[in-house]
């Protein structure tokens, strides 16, 4: 290809990327976009986003006690699978990227033996009343380990189901040599 070709091609390219781009200042000049404050055709099923103030307010969990009395052990059982990824829950079993489950309910936040706790959770752990988990502080913290606890390495998004949670609690509560009375 000698120098007049090349000039050729490259002229066009330069000429086509000029009218683009002119074109684009002169749509923009004519046409000016509004934005609506709310949807002009509404769709059946489709939710609209929360105003920020309604997504501020953290939801407000129902007590467990009364979910614990009718919880099902083996339904925890069963549900805690998905916590075995990254916990353990047998009398002596090693840490995993989670602390070690076995007795949990009535231990003091943040003591497992030989597990690097996250600052956030030594932070919350510290400050916290009461000092031990109990089955209301569980069930908040595993319905949304991040917001309950801020800044934990605990990625799991949460068990959005109150019955679920207190369906493991009552598992959780049978992994101990003392297990802890249920709440009244």
């Amino acid at each position: 290809m000698d120098s007049y070709e090349f000039n050729k091609i490259a002229g066009a390219t330069l000429t086509a990327l000029l009218v683009t781009t002119v074109i684009g200042f002169i749509g923009s000049a004519l046409v000016h976009p509004i934005k609506l404050e709310k949807p002009a055709i509404t769709i059946e099923g489709v939710q609209t986003e929360a105003a920020p103030a309604e997504q501020a307010k953290p939801e407000e969990l129902p007590p467990v006690a009364p979910l614990l009395a009718k919880a099902d052990v083996n339904a925890g059982k069963t549900i805690f699978k998905q916590c075995q990824t990254c916990h353990t829950d047998e009398k002596g079993g090693p840490n995993r990227i989670g602390p070690n489950l076995w007795g949990v309910i009535g231990r003091k936040k943040a003591s497992e033996p030989g597990f690097s706790y996250s600052e956030a959770m030594k932070k919350f752990a510290a400050d916290s009343k009461p000092d031990v988990w109990t089955f209301e502080e569980i069930n908040k913290f595993v319905s949304n380990p991040r917001e309950h606890v801020p800044g934990t390495k605990m990625t799991f998004v949460g068990l959005k189901k109150p019955q679920d949670r207190a369906d493991v609690l009552a598992y959780l509560r049978t992994q101990s040599d003392s297990p802890v009375p249920l709440p009244q």
